[in-house]
């Protein structure tokens, strides 16, 4: 039995899929097993070098893979944009993965646009992202977004008014509010859905406690960094292990939107439903954050106009003071 069927994904055939930070990791196995399910697949990559090498990998194992790779830099607005606006005139859209992420930074450092790294890379960029390619994700019969976050999200404090700019800088801290923002993203994205009454749906997911691989242990990562991410390597799940979330909630009919997806035993086992973060389920920091959100991106997914309004990639974002 092929591996997609024994993990209970149905066929993809005939569906476009954008996987962010697909070149290694959960996005490397999620795009290798949506393409395996015969879904087109579009690698979302940083690394034009190691996204061509990923799906060299892909069609080292599956000969007929429908594969495209795709330059993408979510700390940067400007490419998400040509990103979105690429893919956008391809047509319909069936599924995003909001996976690519950044962990564990141990200094405070900028995107392009000047926000937090954390924060820019894991929510910011993927909210302009999503926003960009609505259109297309409505276009399909059922589209769907697809946003990984973390078990960090647990402990996160309430979000940060400065967002991570000014105030003492932590790596954890950092990531676990991206992480709280991401969930606070999905969970305001599906109750705007279904107030448009759009198909579109938005589902939340986490993949336990897995080797992601989204950043590199730098030279100057202080102990406790370095042993997070020693702990992780070597007791953490497979990202095979781990891509399994984001894959059923992807494909599976009866995930609905504004659900919560991840192992059964939290940081390991099959992807069940499971119980959102307390702070994830705030809807009012969720509006707040979606009109920060708007407001730094210079990008209004909207939904004033009801379900056909599209998003507003004509505004320039913010760029805020170096």
């Amino acid at each position: 039995m092929n591996r997609w069927r024994s993990l209970g994904v149905a066929d993809q055939y005939g569906k476009r899929v954008v996987v962010t930070g697909a070149n290694s990791g959960l996005g490397y196995q999620a795009a290798l097993t949506l393409a395996g399910a015969g879904a087109e697949v579009i690698l979302a990559v940083r690394d034009l070098d190691r996204g061509q090498a990923a799906a060299l990998r892909i069609r080292d194992q599956l000969d007929d893979a429908k594969l495209r790779v795709s330059y993408l830099d979510l700390a940067d607005l400007q490419s998400v944009r040509d990103f979105a606006t690429m893919q956008s005139a391809a047509g319909s859209l069936d599924l995003l993965i909001n996976n690519a992420g950044l962990m564990l930074t141990p200094t405070r450092v900028r995107t392009r646009d000047g926000f937090e790294s954390h924060f820019g890379v894991n929510h910011l960029g993927h909210f302009a992202l999503t926003a960009g390619l609505l259109p297309a994700l409505r276009l399909a019969p059922a589209g769907r977004v697809v946003s990984v976050t973390s078990i960090s999200a647990w402990r996160a404090k309430p979000l940060d008014s400065g967002f991570g700019l000014t105030g003492k800088y932590t790596p954890m801290g950092a990531y676990s509010q991206s992480k709280l923002a991401v969930a606070q993203f999905s969970q305001e994205l599906d109750r705007r859905l279904r107030r448009a009454e759009a198909t579109v749906t938005s589902v939340l997911v986490h993949p336990g406690w897995s080797a992601t691989a989204e950043q590199p242990v730098h030279d100057n990562a202080g102990r406790s960094v370095r042993f997070a991410r020693w702990a992780t390597a070597t007791l953490g799940s497979t990202p095979e292990a781990g891509a399994r979330s984001a894959v059923y909630a992807g494909t599976s009919s009866a995930v609905a939107g504004g659900e919560f997806i991840g192992p059964r035993f939290l940081t390991r086992g099959a992807p069940v439903p499971t119980k959102l973060p307390r702070r994830a389920r705030d809807a009012d920091a969720a509006g707040w954050l979606w009109a920060e959100s708007a407001r730094m991106t210079g990008v209004d997914p909207g939904f004033a106009d009801g379900p056909q309004h599209g998003a507003d990639l004509a505004t320039q974002p913010r760029r805020l003071p170096s």
